[in-house]
């Protein structure tokens, strides 16, 4: 079937940007016939603009407050009739069915209606856009024949394809924009149906059931609609080869992947737009400092805490973690679980001369702010809080996702054992804790070493793990000669168990007092009799906390 000139269009926009310029161009360069409504139709004819009122071309009056204008056979019968079909083409013209061949719709701002804090129920249903979906289904069902636009940023397409084809769209446009609107009307109906289940979840607790967590706390139900609006195009991913951008968790999934405070949503008070990788370093940042309650700062590189430490306050925090390993904090991130003041910016900036990608933190000083701008390139986030984590977390792979759980250090120290013959002091089990908290944001395999609740040591990614433990202990001694203090009495975590008793030897050997792993290891009974020779504490915690 041969393209066609579009000679009638339907136009009814809630966002009317640059609609005037569209259907001005419709009207004057292909004489197309515009029939319209309500608020659309003033616009246009204020305009000087021709329009054909919706009332006046179905002959029947718009009502129920606007709930019923559109719905109506004179409208869906000229959007859906097949031009190639003899007997629809006669029921049309039987009944006084014209043909539509443009309809440039989008819909009610149900979304933004719901967010705003002081929306009643009954605002949030008229805001349910009937008449539109309704239009562009009927529209993109028949694309082989009719355009249908449902974006604005689509006009000047449009309007330029019917320039080079004498009036008509070709069918490859027409393809590209009915898919584009049942993308559309996917989300809408989605964001429609979140919006529900929160409203109703404790009235009909059984119909909601598939989704809320399982006994043991997981997330798996056996299908969910994954939508995402995208933030914003980055310059290129983690190599400049790679194109990339970044999306954001549409309403009817954010509740499970993303956190009262997520990065993504984060105000960006100054600083140049994130890259790929300040993405991926400042979400393990964030995510790591959170698991403490007091104080506390890691310094991030790479997706590894380069310095981690807590404090009395958040500035103490940041300079023992700063001291943990100058060298690597530079370029690093730096993220607070407070708000950020004056003197932890001016020790970073000023008494350091520490170069950061990027700083995020719940909130700022004034000063702070005033100081920070005069690095107009560092890249300033506010989350607004630091409180909780997101539920599931998401990873592509070939072919599907993989969907796992948030993974956290919430197993109970009460629940721990000592197979060892010494057992950790009240500080020594504080100091492992903190360990274990950090470690669980090493990449595997993993060791941290720590003195003072502050990350001296960290051996990641290692291919074994006795290289991670020689590693990470290797950098906790520089530390000390650094910081001048007195090399040993440290504490060791281990994200996963140790396979053979060489990872004691080597601990022992560089000062390790105690150790925490979650144990499980065939060869168990080999690393505590190391650390019966060496006097050493083990803690078995029965959990790892894998991070690959």
């Amino acid at each position: 079937m041969a393209d066609t000139p579009i000679k009638r269009a339907l136009v009814s926009v809630t966002d009317k940007t640059g609609v005037v310029e569209f259907v001005k161009a419709l009207e004057d360069e292909f004489g197309v016939e515009v029939i319209s409504t309500g608020g659309t139709a003033r616009v246009l004819e204020e305009a000087g603009v021709r329009v054909v009122p919706i009332e006046q071309y179905t002959g029947f009056p718009e009502m129920m407050d606007g709930r019923v204008k559109t719905l109506h056979p004179k409208v869906h019968g000229g959007l859906l009739a097949r031009r190639d079909s003899p007997e629809h083409m006669a029921e049309a013209e039987a009944h006084g069915i014209g043909m539509i061949d443009l309809v440039c719709v989008n819909l009610y701002e149900f979304e933004k209606t719901v967010a705003k804090p002081d929306v009643t129920f009954d605002d949030a249903i008229e805001h349910i856009d009937i008449g539109g979906p309704s239009m562009l289904r009927s529209a993109a069902k028949n694309a082989v024949s009719v355009t249908v636009v449902s974006d604005p940023a689509d006009y000047d397409e449009v309007l330029a394809t019917m320039r080079q084809n004498d009036g008509c769209t070709t069918l490859e446009l027409r393809r590209y924009l009915q898919l584009k609107v049942y993308d559309t009307t996917a989300a809408y109906d989605a964001a429609i149906a979140e919006y529900l289940f929160d409203r109703y979840a404790e009235d009909f607790p059984e119909q909601v059931a598939d989704d809320e967590p399982e006994a043991d706390g997981s997330v798996a139900p056996d299908e969910f609609g994954l939508y995402l609006s995208k933030v914003e195009d980055l310059r290129y991913g983690e190599n400049p080869q790679q194109s990339a951008a970044i999306y954001r968790f549409a309403d009817d999934f954010a509740e499970l992947g993303s956190s009262a405070s997520p990065l993504v949503g984060a105000e960006q008070v100054q600083g140049k737009p994130l890259s790929y990788n300040n993405y991926l370093d400042a979400d393990a940042a964030w995510n790591l400092v959170r698991e403490f309650d007091g104080p506390a700062c890691v310094i991030l590189k790479h997706q590894n805490p380069c310095g981690s430490a807590v404090a009395e306050d958040i500035t103490t925090a940041y300079d023992r973690a700063f001291a943990c390993d100058p060298k690597s904090a530079f370029g690093g991130i730096i993220a607070c679980n407070r708000e950020v003041p004056f003197d932890l910016v001016e020790h970073a900036f000023d008494e350091n001369g520490q170069f950061v990608e990027v700083i995020i933190a719940p909130s700022y000083t004034p000063e702070a702010l005033e100081r920070m701008a005069k690095r107009p390139n560092l890249r300033v986030l506010a989350t607004g809080g630091a409180a909780g984590h997101a539920r599931l977390e998401l990873r592509s792979v070939d072919g599907g996702v993989l969907v796992q759980c948030v993974d956290s250090v919430s197993e109970d120290p009460a629940t721990f054992t000592c197979p060892t013959e010494r057992k950790p002091t009240p500080e020594e089990m504080d100091e492992l804790m903190f360990a274990w908290r950090v470690c669980k944001g090493v990449k595997s395999n993993a060791i941290l070493v720590s003195k003072g609740k502050a990350g001296i040591g960290m051996g990641p990614g290692q291919p074994n793990r006795v290289d991670s433990a020689l590693l990470a202990c290797q950098r906790a001694d520089e530390a000390c000669e650094r910081m001048g203090v007195e090399k040993g009495g440290y504490a060791c975590a281990s994200d996963a168990f140790f396979p053979f008793r060489d990872n004691v030897d080597v601990l022992a050997e560089h000062g390790v007092t105690c150790i925490i792993q979650p144990g499980g290891s065939k060869r168990d009974d080999e690393s505590i009799e190391a650390c019966n020779e060496h006097g050493i504490a083990m803690v078995f915690t029965g959990a790892r906390h894998f991070r690959h």
